[in-house]
């Protein structure tokens, strides 16, 4: 979802809430696995809007699969595939960079692979096999224009209205349906933020798992303050019993913080099926100790990256219970509160709530907003552009926070932010984990985003540049469009005030 240095469509969609399971396939009998290398193409629909995916797989000379992935309506960008099988008939594979799955079944005549793309949600997708040697064919505006020079910041807007033009009053951006999407730009210390469509510039959104970035500065906020250690194991932060201790290592908050936890995206016994609308809200403290108490919180033999909205929503949890506060007036007390973010909160004020922008799914139909209980830390956050820019400028330049504030939460905040900038594992390719934030390495970007039922959103920032970008989306993100529109406006955005080629909107 980028340009120099920023390539939008490797940006792991973090925020994609992959709530439901990929349908298992029936048994089928054994194929080789070079029945499925080669092209493929097939198309996702969700309502009115559909995405062309075109798919490459390979075999190495070891007989091991490879994919990558082109979103061809929305850039030329191949996303690397993860585990790709192929068991009897069944392929499958996965997408770390926009956290999808699929899964699917090769015909008997290997032109067709028919299964369900998984990603915030599940959509048919049937790929058929394309001609040897065939070239994706991307749409026209996927091509980066010309690189230009940069657009003074003063001047973005004009040129922003330009860029918006095509797809206001379309599928992606109706006004009359009630979406928008805010935009913010945050350079040298001056700020501009811009609306269009059915929002205000201060327009409260759900930011889904931006929150996470929230949840990672209150782990070093405590941290800073000693009231936590990053090596302390989660264990001993929940009720005694809760979980029995492992006979080898075990998961810290560390751990937690950077992704490497081996616990799972989701947990067990989520069950989303009894309100799809709202698939959090029943989740509480009770559910999550008898999750933990079955799963355990042994640290797997060779932890690595795995994306997890269970981890930061139980590194939330057990923060705010060794703060004896919930995780919203922990945030409140710890970050919003010192850094003067009036409009970031779990739950409004009753003078806020008129600004809380509606939530559209990939139809563009009004939906209930998202409420959480025990994994609030994941994404229970709402937020505006203007706060997040905040947010953003301090991570820009953390030693300009709380000078001279000698106690409080303030006085520690500027140690803990730097502290969630310091890089402390491999993520996905080409990319590293801070806490609560992912870093691009080509670009010296650090960026989270998120996806509730009803928005989606993305937050950016390069210190090298001083600057930073906010996207905030009221539509879903039902087969990674919304994901990819977001990623897509921030990218084009950092790629005119850069001054290099950029993707246009449409």
């Amino acid at each position: 979802m980028k340009m120099t240095g920023l390539t939008l469509v490797t940006l792991a969609v973090i925020g994609a809430w992959a709530l439901l399971p990929v349908s298992p396939a029936r048994a089928a009998a054994p194929a080789a696995a070079g029945g499925v290398t080669g092209s493929w193409e097939g198309k996702l629909v969700a309502g009115q809007a559909s995405l062309r995916i075109w798919l490459d797989v390979t075999r190495d000379a070891s007989g091991k699969l490879g994919a990558r992935l082109i979103s061809l309506d929305q850039s030329p960008t191949p996303i690397p595939c993860a585990n790709v099988t192929l068991t009897g008939a069944t392929f499958s594979f996965e997408v770390p960079a926009v956290k999808g799955s699929y899964s699917g079944r090769l015909s008997t005549d290997g032109k067709t692979i028919a299964g369900t793309w998984t990603q915030g949600g599940s959509l048919p997708l049937t790929f058929e096999r394309q001609p040897q040697g065939a070239r994706p064919p991307l749409a026209s505006s996927s091509t980066p224009r010309p690189a230009r020079p940069p657009v003074p910041l003063g001047q973005l807007g004009g040129v922003l209205d330009r860029e918006f033009a095509p797809v206001t009053g379309t599928h992606v951006l109706e006004p009359s349906a009630g979406v928008g999407v805010v935009v913010g730009v945050l350079q040298n210390g001056q700020r501009r933020i811009f609306a269009y469509g059915a929002v205000s510039k201060d327009s409260i959104f759900e930011i889904g798992s931006v929150t996470k970035s929230f949840t990672g500065l209150l782990l070093a906020q405590l941290v800073a303050q000693r009231r936590v250690a990053l090596d302390e194991p989660v264990r001993a932060l929940l009720p005694p019993g809760t979980v029995a201790k492992p006979s080898g290592p075990e998961i810290t908050l560390g751990d937690l913080a950077s992704q490497r936890s081996g616990l799972p995206r989701l947990p067990a016994n989520l069950d989303v099926s009894a309100d799809p609308s709202n698939p959090y809200a029943g989740y509480g403290p009770a559910k999550l100790y008898a999750y933990l108490a079955q799963h355990g919180l042994a640290l797997p033999q060779k932890a690595s990256y795995l994306y997890s909205n269970l981890g930061y929503g139980l590194l939330g949890f057990v923060l705010a219970r060794r703060a004896g506060e919930t995780y919203g007036q922990l945030v409140e007390s710890e970050i919003a509160g010192p850094l003067h973010l009036s409009d970031t909160a779990v739950h409004l004020a009753t003078g806020q709530t008129a600004r809380l922008a509606q939530g559209h799914d990939a139809a563009n139909a009004a939906v209930p907003a998202w409420t959480f209980d025990a994994l609030a830390g994941a994404g229970a956050l709402r937020s505006t552009a203007g706060d997040l820019l905040t947010f953003l400028g301090a991570e820009l330049h953390p030693a300009s926070v709380g000078a001279g504030t000698q106690q409080g939460p303030a006085a520690t905040l500027s140690g803990a932010i730097a502290m969630t900038q310091q890089l402390r594992a491999p993520g996905p390719p080409g990319m590293k984990v801070g806490m609560g934030w992912l870093y691009q390495e080509k670009s010296g970007l650090y960026w989270h985003n998120g996806g509730t039922g009803g928005s989606t959103s993305f937050v950016a920032f390069q210190p090298a540049h001083d600057r930073a970008v906010v996207v905030l989306y009221n539509r879903e993100d039902i087969g990674a469009s919304a994901t990819m529109f977001v990623q897509r406006v921030a990218g084009n955005v950092l790629a005119l005030l850069a001054g290099t080629p950029a993707v246009p909107l449409q």
